[in-house]
C-alpha cells in the first residue's frame, strides 16, 4: 500500500512540475549577428545591370580579391556581399548609367554545420551556401514532438565558445531576430522537452527494467548535453 501511495505522490509531483513549466514563458531573444563575411575560396555570382547584362561567377582568390569586368580587382574577403556590390556599383557607374550591381554567395568554402538533439535526422549538413537556423533545422527533418523549440541553442567556437539562444516558436510567428546566419563549425542543439524528461524519469522509476531492454542508451539523449 505504501508503494502505491508513494508512486501516486511522485506522479502528482511530476504533473505539478509540468504545470509550472507550461506557465513559464521567456521573451524572444533579441540577437543581432553580423552578415556573412566573404572569404577565400568562396564562389560569388556578380551581376551588373542594365543591359548589356554582365554576369560572372568568380572564386575569391587567396588575396581576398575578385576581378570584375569593367571594374578590375575588387576586395571581397572580409566584407559582406552588400559591401562588395556597393563598391562595384560605384566604380562601374562611369561605364553604365544607372548601374545596379548584386553579389551573391554561390558556394562557401566552409565544410559543415551540425544539428543535434530532438530533430528528425541529427547529423552534419554541408554548408554550400548561406543558411539560417530555421532552414538548417528543416533540412534535418524538423523538430520532434519531444523537443523544446523555444530553447534551441547554437554553439559557436572562435576565440571563445559562444552559446546563442534561438526561439524557433518566435521565428515561425514572424519574429526573425533570432534566426541567425550559420557559420562553419556551428552546432545547433535542440533540447528535449520537460514533458519528455519527466516521462522518461517516471518510466525509470515505475518500470526500472523495461527501458534497459526496449530503448537502450538512445532514450537518455535528453540528458547527454
Amino acid at each position: 500500500m505504501r508503494n502505491v501511495t508513494g508512486r501516486a505522490l511522485l506522479v502528482s509531483c511530476a504533473l505539478s512540475i509540468l504545470a509550472l513549466a507550461g506557465c513559464a514563458t521567456a521573451p524572444a531573444p533579441s540577437i543581432e549577428y553580423p552578415s556573412y563575411k566573404i572569404g577565400a575560396p568562396d564562389t560569388l555570382v556578380v551581376t551588373i545591370l542594365p543591359e548589356p547584362r554582365i554576369e560572372q561567377q568568380l572564386v575569391v582568390r587567396s588575396d581576398g580579391k575578385i576581378t570584375v569586368e569593367l571594374v578590375g580587382d575588387v576586395q571581397a574577403g572580409g566584407r559582406t556581399t552588400q559591401e562588395v556590390a556597393d563598391e562595384i556599383e560605384k566604380r562601374v557607374a562611369r561605364f553604365k548609367r544607372g548601374a545596379v550591381a548584386t553579389v551573391a554567395v554561390a558556394q562557401t568554402a566552409s565544410p559543415t554545420i551540425t544539428v543535434l538533439g530532438q530533430v528528425g535526422r541529427p547529423g552534419s549538413i554541408p554548408l554550400t551556401r548561406q543558411i539560417r537556423v530555421a532552414e538548417a533545422i528543416s533540412l534535418s527533418g524538423d523538430v520532434t514532438l519531444f523537443s523544446t523549440p523555444g530553447s534551441v541553442r547554437v554553439i559557436r567556437s572562435g576565440d571563445s565558445t559562444e552559446v546563442i539562444e534561438v526561439d524557433l516558436w518566435e521565428i515561425r510567428r514572424g519574429n526573425l531576430s533570432s534566426n541567425i546566419q550559420l557559420y562553419p563549425g556551428d552546432i545547433i542543439y535542440v533540447p528535449t522537452s520537460v514533458l519528455a524528461r519527466i516521462g522518461y524519469a517516471l518510466q525509470l522509476l515505475l518500470f526500472p527494467v523495461q527501458p534497459l531492454i526496449s530503448t537502450g542508451t538512445g532514450a537518455a539523449t535528453g540528458f547527454s548535453f
